[in-house]
């Protein structure tokens, strides 16, 4: 990731992409700034993307504990054994 994108956050990132969003949907910018503005929502949504997998790797490590499962794991045997009762 470079230098600019390590800058911004998730939710920096997350703001700007719905305001092209928005813009894009209203329909009033040019083909070339339509381009423009879609490419950067592509850069936008792979920060997203970055950090929300971050995010989700951090929070596995943290809630192996002692089961020393992933989450999904833990919540699918949970599921499981809820299923027995």
């Amino acid at each position: 990731m470079s230098e600019k994108h390590k800058s911004v956050s998730f939710e920096e990132a997350l703001k700007e992409l719905e305001e092209i969003a928005e813009n894009l949907e209203r329909g009033q910018l040019s083909l070339e700034d339509s381009i423009k503005a879609y490419e950067r929502g592509m850069e936008l949504k792979k920060i997203c993307s970055g950090k929300l997998n971050e995010a989700e790797g951090k929070i596995e490590i943290l809630s192996k504990g002692n089961e020393k499962k992933p989450v999904k794991e833990a919540a699918k045997s949970k599921k499981d054994d809820e299923e027995l009762f």
